[in-house]
């Protein structure tokens, strides 16, 4: 733990280029440099861009934040730029689901890097951020995995108690199964002023939900041959979950056109019961000048499907620096100056996973005297137990864009759910078969 770095004034350390040391303290003196830089925007990512001025004193660089968007439609812009040309541009956000689309145009870290600096990463999180041997990117303070947010006063309240078990024979308490939240959510829905849940509805977001749904019904997405193999029983439970709630009006009519920030800023509203969301928004639902639940959050590990397991879709963000950047050893200090212990806590403190040995340890000692913090913390690192990532495939974003057009016209009634699979199988199983992947 003590070999971390932390802030602009870090002690020498060596950095590493092309197999040869020379000295240099991080994070380096490199004036007149300019990085350019593709960043993922959004409410829980911008806290950590306030500092960059910092490294810019202490480098003499100056960094260009040439586009700031989420990261569906920042992957539809690196890919166009990879199409014609032009990555001329130096650092970019990347994630552990992106990532292996990319195997050409990010360098290896691990040469522009002290060793001890990576080492002092979760081994888990530099293992999924290596791609056949390269370190493509340095994991920031934002490790994904969901837990269920809740609205802790529709529990308390004596009369839901007493309307709910009668209604469905059970005592009302957090849900702890997906059934539960169906439940739940049709009893809490009074649209369209209350919502009982909510769920991301369009690109890879839906799919991802629909992997984890899929995984806890027991089933899988691609088969031991390679094969798409959500089309199944298993699969049309999963997505059954996602068109009876809309069809029981228990979400949004909008919820096919949200993304993340679309759930964060819903939950926060206080129009939804149930949130099954990021670690990134604790912070955020419990602030009272952002959130009118604030106080009033409550949270608990994923809800488990019929096979037993929990939902444990996760993955994590990251900084990665291209190979076509002019000056890769600025760039590298940039990248670790935004991932480094003093940085993580920044964002770990708002409620993010952190990535950094050193900083899960703090992040402990942090939550115990907090009771909303250390309830967080339980839950997500319960939820962490069981946690996975996409399926490896370079292809999974492409199969993402076929996919989700699929299951929104499961859920606006357009298609019945095995219609809708056996049409996104088919065209997934084209998108591996061209790629050569099968």
């Amino acid at each position: 733990m003590n070999k971390l770095l932390t802030g602009v004034s870090a002690g020498v350390v060596l950095l590493m280029v092309g197999g040869s040391a020379f000295a240099q303290e991080l994070p380096g003196k490199f004036e007149g440099v300019t990085i350019d830089a593709k960043l993922i925007g959004g409410q829980q990512y911008e806290n950590l861009y306030s500092r960059i001025g910092e490294w810019e004193a202490a480098t003499g660089a100056t960094v260009n934040v040439i586009s700031k968007k989420n990261h569906f439609e920042l992957d539809k812009e690196i890919k166009s730029d990879i199409a014609v040309g032009a990555i001329s541009w130096c650092v970019g956000s990347n994630h552990s689901s992106f990532a292996p689309q990319y195997p050409g145009i990010y360098t290896d870290l691990n040469a522009l890097l002290p060793a001890a600096e990576i080492e002092a990463f979760v081994d888990a999180n530099i293992g999924a951020s290596t791609l056949d041997g390269k370190l493509v990117m340095l994991p920031r303070a934002q490790f994904d995995v969901s837990a269920m947010y809740y609205q802790k006063s529709l529990y308390a309240d004596e009369d839901n108690k007493a309307r709910f078990k009668e209604k469905y024979g059970y005592d009302l308490t957090p849900p702890d199964t997906w059934e539960q939240v169906t439940d739940q959510a049709e009893f809490f829905a009074n649209p369209p002023d209350f919502y009982g849940t909510q769920y991301a509805g369009k690109e890879e977001a839906i799919n991802g939900r629909f992997y984890e749904m899929l995984r806890a019904e027991g089933g899988e997405y691609i088969d031991a041959d390679g094969k798409p193999a959500f089309n199944s029983e298993a699969g049309v439970r999963a997505l059954d979950w996602f068109v009876n709630l809309y069809k029981a009006k228990a979400v949004p009519a909008g919820t096919t056109n949200y993304l993340w920030d679309d759930l964060g800023q819903g939950f926060a509203s206080g129009t939804v019961a149930l949130n099954l969301d990021w670690p990134g928004w604790a912070g955020f639902f419990n602030d009272p000048e952002a959130s009118k639940v604030a106080g009033n959050v409550g949270v608990v590990a994923p809800p488990k499907g019929s096979s037993g397991a929990r939902t444990g879709w996760s993955g994590h963000h990251g900084f990665s620096v291209t190979e076509n950047c002019e000056n890769k050893e600025a760039a590298a200090s940039l990248v670790w100056f935004l991932t480094n212990e003093e940085n993580q806590k920044l964002e770990a403190g708002a409620g993010p996973l952190p990535t950094r040995d050193a900083v899960w340890t703090w992040v402990i000692d942090q939550a115990k005297d907090d009771p909303y913090r250390k309830e967080v913390l339980e839950a997500f690192q319960e939820a962490a137990k069981g946690a996975y990532p996409v399926p490896q495939s370079p292809s999974w974003i492409e199969i993402s864009n076929a996919v989700y057009p699929e299951l929104q016209a499961a859920i606006l009634g357009d298609k019945t759910s095995q219609q809708a699979l056996d049409d996104a199988a088919a065209k997934a199983t084209a998108i591996l078969e061209d790629a050569g992947e099968l």
